[in-house]
C-alpha cells in the first residue's frame, strides 16, 4: 500500500466565513493509536476548534475524534482532550508574536493525511463582524454572476 499524497479527513468550512485568514501553516499533531484509527474512518469534527500558544507549545482544543469502535478499556482515548502541535520553536515565536500583537486567532482550517502522518493547517485570522460576512458574501455572489457570464460569452450565447 503506498503512503504518498494527501488526503483530508475533515474542513472547517466555517473558519473561512467566520474569519478573514491572512496566513496559514501546516503543523503535525501529537495523537494517540486509537485516534488514529479513528480519523483514518474520518470521525472527527471541528466546528468549533481553536488553537492557543501556552508555554511555548501549540494546543489545539474543541476538536472531537471520536473514540474508535474496537477500542476498550486502555486503548480508548478521551475523545475531546487538548492535542498539542508539532511546530519549530521559530515558528511558535512568530505566531505567538503575531497573535498577541494584531489581535489574531489560530484556528484550524483542515485536518488531513500527508504521507501517512496527520497534520493540521492553521490559519491566522481576523474575526468577522456581522457586515464583513455579508459583504463577502455580496462579492462571492458578484464574482459568481461574473464567471457565469463570461462562461455564456465564451461560448457564443
Amino acid at each position: 500500500m503506498s503512503r504518498t499524497g494527501t488526503k483530508l479527513v475533515a474542513s472547517n468550512r466555517r473558519a473561512r466565513r467566520d474569519y478573514a485568514i491572512l496566513d496559514t501553516v501546516e503543523a503535525g499533531m501529537v495523537l494517540h493509536g486509537s485516534e488514529v484509527k479513528s480519523l483514518r474512518e474520518g470521525h472527527v469534527q471541528m466546528a468549533d476548534a481553536f488553537a492557543r500558544v501556552r508555554d511555548g507549545e501549540v494546543w489545539m482544543e474543541g476538536v472531537h475524534i471520536a473514540p474508535y469502535k474496537f477500542a476498550t478499556g486502555i486503548g480508548a482515548h478521551d475523545p475531546d482532550r487538548p492535542r498539542k502541535l508539532l511546530l519549530h520553536r521559530e515558528e511558535i515565536a512568530k505566531l505567538a508574536a503575531r497573535v498577541d500583537i494584531e489581535r489574531l486567532a489560530l484556528v484550524p482550517l483542515a485536518l488531513y493525511f500527508k504521507d501517512g502522518r496527520a497534520k493540521v493547517e492553521l490559519g491566522l485570522g481576523k474575526g468577522r463582524t456581522k457586515g464583513d460576512k455579508r459583504q463577502a458574501l455580496a462579492e462571492r455572489d458578484s464574482q459568481r454572476e461574473i464567471d457565469r457570464a463570461m462562461g455564456r460569452y465564451a461560448k457564443g450565447m
